[in-house]
């Protein structure tokens, strides 16, 4: 799945401004898709582009919902652990950065996304908040590519327990934020989505932000199957926070989930 190294490290990267609510403003890298997969305007090729490397909508909506939730007091990211599925530019986990996070780690499916977009706009943002507020960013970053099926035995490991026992997952160092923007699109992929999250999510006071499409039509994902998914397996509760129906898209939600007290 892996592209050349030589040619991953060849892309060229162009750096725009996303100015949100103009009151915060972030880095974004731009590169060719063609470049990077040998394809062109195509926002996904099943089974080797994932689409990372366009910025959705969703991730924006994602950045704008948690900036509202700290300033309203329903969230601090000061010292947390924060876990950002399908990354693609980053800009959500990188803004939980900045806010304070103490871990902040990044998954994509193609690891040519997080080498040629993720990390240099990790790099770019962490950079530019350091010089405004004259303050390194504390955040321990690291980055990890592969499918939600798999993923979690890189990015949290399986305690085993003494011999004779069943391993288990030790939830209390699990993520205290788990963020995704536009990872709903396909129904094949949502109960390894939320299987990865329930393996990953601390218990019992994690949280997971979702920002998609209500539904993708022509798909048939979105944040209302999702929401089914979680639902019937009752574990987990969820709420729309925001609803962002301005014409550029089909209707869009942010969801919160969390765990049933």
């Amino acid at each position: 799945m892996a592209e050349n190294p030589n040619k991953v490290s060849s892309v060229k990267s162009t750096m725009d401004c996303v100015n949100l609510n103009g009151k915060l403003t972030l880095l974004k890298g731009r590169v060719s898709t063609y470049d990077v997969f040998g394809v062109s305007n195509s926002d996904l090729v099943p089974g080797k582009y994932e689409g990372g490397l366009k910025l959705w909508e969703g991730s924006l909506d994602l950045v704008k919902t948690l900036y509202s939730e700290i300033q309203d007091g329903k969230l601090s990211l000061e010292g947390k652990r924060v876990l950002e599925l399908g990354c693609g530019h980053g800009l959500p986990g990188i803004f939980t950065c900045i806010e304070g996070a103490a871990v902040v780690h990044f998954q994509d499916f193609n690891a040519e996304v997080l080498k040629c977009l993720t990390i240099p706009n990790v790099k770019a943002n962490l950079s530019k908040s350091s010089d405004e507020t004259e303050k390194s960013v504390p955040a321990e970053v690291r980055f990890f590519a592969g499918d939600w099926s798999e993923i979690h035995r890189m990015i949290f490991p399986v305690y085993q327990q003494p011999s004779g026992s069943s391993s288990m997952q030790d939830h209390s160092d699990g993520y205290d934020v788990i963020l995704m923007a536009e990872t709903v699109y396909s129904p094949s992929s949502l109960q390894n989505l939320y299987g990865l999250i329930k393996k990953c999510l601390r218990h019992p006071d994690g949280v997971v932000y979702l920002a998609a499409k209500k539904h993708y039509f022509g798909v048939g994902g979105g944040t209302r199957q999702f929401q089914s998914v979680v639902e019937e397996d009752g574990v987990m509760e969820a709420c729309v926070i925001t609803e962002v129906a301005d014409g550029s898209s089909n209707v869009r939600e942010v969801c919160k989930f969390s765990f049933k007290k």
